[in-house]
């Protein structure tokens, strides 16, 4: 029996209807990228798995998928692996015999030996954008893929603060041509996490620390208080995190209530410093329809990031997690031998905006159009009468079409119809001898014939 096909778990086709909405939102966030001046670079789906582990934790390098070397690997008669090795059957110590390369977990490390590889061809302040799919072995779930597109853009090479502010305008840029109002861009800082955590007593524990505070919102204050505890953080410095907890209101409000915790933390005044400057700034500059919100709980990606850090939620009512993030990392080309090298992005969650897009019918009717016009065919002196028409209307910037079969005519109406295609032309003896059209207005039902300058005009208005 034939194998019933199938797709890998987390994986996906996309139909012409959902490339068409996809391809939208590409191009809608290219063309911010551009008006914003970043530059397009794409780098490999694969790369060498040295490049990538050790770069997002251990959790981080659980989720990498490894790409099998090819070839007889673990014969040690043909010398690919040591005897010892082989006996021993160690797993880790066979990795380095098994693979050397893995697909690219996310595009910031990729870009970051990019970077490292081309310096000498850069301009920096460099400004690059990515569109491309990362992989990552995961638990699917709604809106998490094992395959799926990231749109980053990031700038290396300025450790300027005007930066994290134009991220912020980026971000409400791109938000608002694809008419998503009501989206939420948090932001924290990774100077503000350490300064609390070397407060509370806990700086060699600051993973510890931020991985229980992000869970805040989902199991509440006591959980996260007795997660701290397990963690060997001491009681003393938990009480100490209490005003944390009761943090609410506009953004200049939790800075003042921040300002008291960190008092006697330089790092922690630093990062207070550096979230007045962005906060000042977008209140000068505005935005158009997100909002810029302080979550002292956010901490994401703090085994690179280092100031900044940002997320963005969809708007109230849509049950989604982040649709976009990034930071600010001081030296992440430092892990390839470049160092102080400061940079900061963002990426855009791609499906999940598709997604969240769905959920609230923003995507404009037109987008899924195809073909305009589709003409009868009725046999070989019809259909090349009907071609030269073809041609001239593609010729004119219209999608028209010839159905290749010169089949039943109520199978090729209901081909058009199925296909939404709002004109159809009928061309048969006496229209060739007439040199005219039969054109069909499919949504009004209305029949006519027409010239072909005719045909072009109705087709277009």
């Amino acid at each position: 029996m034939a194998q019933k096909p199938g797709t890998p778990k987390g994986t996906r086709d996309f139909n012409p209807e959902q490339v068409a909405k996809r391809n939208y939102i590409f191009s809608t966030i290219k063309s911010e990228f551009q008006k914003f001046g970043f530059q397009p670079i794409e780098t490999p789906s694969f790369e060498n798995s040295s490049t990538l582990m050790g770069k997002y934790g251990e959790e981080g390098d659980r989720l990498i998928f490894k790409i099998l070397n090819s070839g007889d690997y673990l014969n040690p008669k043909k010398g690919a692996i040591s005897e010892e090795d082989y006996v021993e059957r160690n797993s880790n110590t066979l990795t380095k015999y098994i693979s050397e390369k893995a697909l690219r977990y996310d595009l910031t490390v990729p870009f970051a030996r990019y970077v490292v590889q081309h310096q000498n061809e850069i301009e920096f302040p460099f400004k690059r954008y990515q569109i491309q799919p990362v992989w990552r072995a995961d638990r699917p779930q709604k809106g998490r893929f094992r395959e799926f597109f990231q749109c980053d853009a990031d700038v290396v090479g300025s450790k300027s603060l005007w930066q994290e502010v134009e991220f912020v305008q980026l971000y409400d840029n791109v938000f608002t041509a694809l008419n998503l109002k009501g989206t939420t861009i948090k932001i924290n800082n990774r100077k503000i996490l350490s300064g609390i955590a070397e407060v509370i007593g806990a700086s060699d524990k600051l993973i510890d620390f931020t991985v229980a505070l992000d869970k805040l919102d989902k199991i509440g204050e006591e959980k996260v208080k007795e997660e701290m505890l397990t963690k060997g953080i001491p009681q003393e410095g938990i009480d100490k995190l209490q005003p944390l907890f009761n943090i609410s209101g506009e953004f200049g409000s939790q800075i003042e209530s921040l300002k008291g915790i960190l008092s006697t933390s330089e790092d922690g005044k630093k990062g207070i410093e550096e979230l007045y400057f962005i906060n000042d700034a977008i209140s000068t500059l505005g935005l158009k329809t997100a909002t810029l919100q302080l979550d002292v709980t956010l901490a994401r990606g703090l085994n690179y990031y280092t100031g900044a850090i940002f997320e963005v939620s969809a708007p109230e009512g849509v049950n989604m997690g982040s649709i976009g993030g990034g930071g600010r990392y001081d030296d992440l080309t430092g892990i390839f031998g470049l160092k102080d090298v400061s940079g900061v992005g963002i990426s855009f969650g791609l499906d999940r905006i598709e997604i969240v897009l769905d959920q609230l019918n923003l995507f404009p009717e037109t987008i899924t159009k195809s073909t305009e016009v589709i003409f009868i065919n009725f046999g070989d002196k019809e259909a090349l009468f009907s071609l030269k028409a073809v041609k001239a209307l593609r010729e004119e910037g219209i999608s028209a079409e010839l159905y290749p079969d010169a089949a039943k005519m109520k199978k090729q109406m209901n081909y058009a119809n199925k296909r939404e295609i709002p004109f159809v032309v009928l061309v048969g003896e006496q229209e060739m001898s007439d040199n005219v059209y039969t054109l069909k207005d499919m949504n009004l039902g209305e029949q006519s014939k027409v010239t072909l300058e005719d045909l072009i005009s109705a087709v277009k208005s």
